[in-house]
């Protein structure tokens, strides 16, 4: 009776072990807005060891993710890493869209059926509502039976709302007047104490004294250009973008003007470590997920282009803030507990000035609409057939097509061929049958992938390398497929990765599988890419 009664607790403590998924106890998902991959290496040298440095000395890199879509924009970034599929199947087209059949315009997060929670006005009428699919986030809580934390930060609404899916514990955001950071009642009636109190501390106030000095001897800024070109736009307040910097005068101008400086970064990272204490991510055997978006490159790139001291002084200090948040997590989840994966949304593309001052390829964009309108109606009648431009695509007014009778097949024929004559354009193709266009295939599926039928428009405008848009004469955008838009840094850090790097293509699309791999849950239920296996072999054995 005593050895049967041994062998059903050994049995009983075996069954027991075997049951537990050996998983980390946090994940952490950071996003650094407009990222070029080239930002990990060309900086390099006047990194610390704490930061971007530590990710590429015990992390896993991979050199050459792609993303794989049309148009390259933020809230298309953010949800394609999370979801693990694309635009024609999770319905972010863009950061806003113009619906096909019904011309409406809207934004990618709008709800108007609920409220801010944090503030007044209507920064908090946002939710997840739009987005089509599940994500990684989504599919963590489902396997854990929502036990499972999910957190989402970011300055922007999109960036913390489309990564932290349909049903997260809290997805906040910044309302620039009043400082604070707010949700809406998709997700709660009232802010959770830790971040009142995390709000309460004022801290944009206190970022936004003082001055903004580059963190070394101007001197050796050797990766950008002189302190003052004309292709530079101008902090709020700013005669000239020089340094230093009154930020308390750019503050008191412009409260968004926080987000273009560096301290934007800085006031997330706080923000994200809050999180981390207020719900006590990564305290227990169920695995959290925290997704962070470090937005203040992106603000910092539009307002003076890539190669400015500002933005290198940015990415200085956010190496800074992140070896920070890295000891943070070190000492609160423990060395070892936490996985972590760096990324980016998108690229940026050199400023029309810089380019041309080297002697590149580039220029501006021409308003085609009035133009392109003015051929339509001469053949067909009617003054206004095309409505907007937006996403790099052509917008019909279809009620207009109904009424007159207008074969949709000979319009399109009609725009691509007047398209194609433009110089700055390089393709002009039928969005649904991009493959009679000549293009390479890459590009072709990019297209494909981009194209939702009810949220994109009817023709596809692909510009030539360098050129953007005309009211760009100062910074830069993003949102072609050239590369500097489209290869983005990868790095995966922590629980049980292996020191290394692969330059096998990778695809943005195979972040969110990689993580469902390792693990050991369900991918998103669009999800279309693949799970990194150089990387999840290693760490499950197999190599």
């Amino acid at each position: 009776m005593k050895k049967i009664a041994l062998f059903s607790l050994l049995l009983a403590g075996f069954l027991s072990g075997s049951a537990q998924v050996e998983r980390p106890k946090l994940v952490v998902g950071i996003v650094v807005d407009q990222m070029r991959w080239d930002y990990l290496y060309r900086y390099y040298d006047q990194y610390g060891d704490g930061g971007f440095k530590r990710l590429l000395s015990e992390g896993y890199s991979c050199g050459n993710t792609l993303i794989d879509y049309l148009p390259s924009y933020t809230a298309v970034g953010h949800t394609t890493i999370f979801t693990g599929t694309v635009p024609a199947i999770h319905g972010i087209t863009g950061n806003d869209w113009v619906y096909t059949r019904s011309g409406k315009s809207t934004y990618c997060t709008d709800d108007s059926t609920v409220q801010t929670v944090g503030a007044t006005g209507k920064a908090g009428q946002m939710s997840p509502r739009n987005l089509l699919t599940t994500t990684i986030t989504d599919e963590l809580r489902l396997a854990t039976n929502f036990q499972g934390k999910v957190v989402g930060v970011s300055l922007k609404d999109r960036a913390s709302i489309l990564p932290a899916g349909h049903n997260p514990n809290g997805a906040y955001w910044l309302d620039d007047q009043s400082g604070h950071f707010i949700t809406s009642t998709y997700y709660k009636n009232q802010l959770p104490d830790w971040v009142s109190g995390f709000n309460q501390q004022g801290l944009p106030n206190k970022l936004m004294t003082g001055q903004w000095k580059t963190l070394l001897p101007i001197n050796e800024y050797t990766q950008s250009t002189e302190d003052n070109v004309p292709w530079e736009g101008k902090l709020a307040g700013a005669s000239a973008p020089v340094f230093p910097y009154d930020l308390k005068a750019a503050y008191a101008k412009n409260k968004s003007s926080l987000r273009q400086t560096p301290f934007g970064n800085t006031l997330t990272l706080k923000f994200a470590e809050a999180a981390i204490q207020g719900e006590q991510l990564g305290a227990d055997n169920t695995t959290d997920f925290l997704t962070v978006n470090c937005a203040s490159t992106d603000y910092s790139g539009h307002l003076v282009g890539p190669n400015a001291i500002e933005v290198e002084d940015v990415y200085l200090r956010l190496d800074k803030d992140l070896a920070t948040f890295f000891s943070y997590l070190d000492d609160k989840v423990g060395k070892g507990n936490y996985l972590v994966f760096l990324s980016a949304d998108h690229g940026g593309a050199h400023a029309e000035g810089f380019m041309e001052h080297h002697k590149m390829p580039t220029g501006f964009t021409s308003s085609l609409t009035k133009k392109l309108n003015a051929v339509l109606q001469k053949k067909y009648g009617q003054p206004k057939l095309v409505t907007s431009f937006s996403n790099e695509q052509v917008h019909f007014d279809y009620q207009a097509v109904k009424d007159n009778n207008i074969d949709i097949d000979q319009l399109k024929k009609t725009t691509i061929q007047f398209l194609n004559e433009q110089p700055e354009i390089a393709f002009a193709m039928d969005a649904t049958n991009p493959g009679g266009a000549g293009l390479p295939s890459r590009l072709k599926d990019m297209i494909i992938n981009g194209y939702n039928r009810e949220r994109a428009g009817a023709i596809k405008i692909v510009y030539n390398s360098g050129m953007l848009g005309s009211h760009y004469t100062t910074g830069t955008t993003h949102g072609s497929w050239y590369m500097y838009d489209v290869h983005i840094p990868l790095v995966f850090m922590g629980w049980k990765v292996p020191h290394g790097e692969t330059n096998k293509t990778i695809h943005m699309t195979d972040i969110a599988p990689t993580i469902a791999a390792l693990l050991h849950i369900q991918m998103p239920s669009g999800c279309i890419g693949d799970p990194i296996t150089p990387l999840t072999d290693q760490i499950n054995g197999k190599l």
